[in-house]
């Protein structure tokens, strides 16, 4: 049951980032920071693939990524159309990583050391969807605000 409620609520905010992603009428607004914004849109969904790519595909589904966090904050002027790309393929690898779980593995510890002290891989899969909830409304008010 946890397993399926996750995969539907990663599954749902990945189709809404991509949506934002769309709704962008001039793809270098998705690059635009302006006043007190510290992230451009691209940059905060170019942050969302690579984490969920490197904790869920990597770690979970052993895909093998390999991350390069400090790119996902200083590539700029990447499309709309690979953006969007990236995103449908981390809504796979998410998905499929997580049909390899079973209920009983949720309580396992979480094989990387990401937060101060161990945590499940229950713990950070909930903390992940929160993390791209939060991101995405950034992106939703990013996009009211400068397109």
């Amino acid at each position: 049951m946890v397993i399926e409620t996750l995969k539907a609520l990663f599954g749902r905010d990945l189709s809404k980032l991509k949506t934002e992603i769309e709704l962008y009428k001039h793809d270098d607004n998705l690059w635009k920071v302006e006043n007190q914004i510290a992230n451009s849109a691209g940059n905060l969904c170019l942050h969302l693939i690579g984490n969920l790519n490197t904790y869920i595909g990597a770690e979970i589904g052993k895909t093998n990524y390999i991350r390069d966090r400090e790119l996902e904050f200083s590539l700029k002027d990447i499309s709309k159309a690979e953006l969007i790309k990236k995103i449908e393929e981390t809504k796979i690898i998410v998905e499929s990583s997580l049909d390899k779980l079973t209920t009983e593995q949720l309580e396992n510890e979480f094989p990387i050391l990401v937060f101060e002290n161990k945590t499940s891989i229950g713990y950070m899969l909930i903390h992940l969807a929160t993390h791209l909830t939060y991101h995405l409304g950034q992106i939703n008010y990013h996009r009211r605000l400068i397109d």
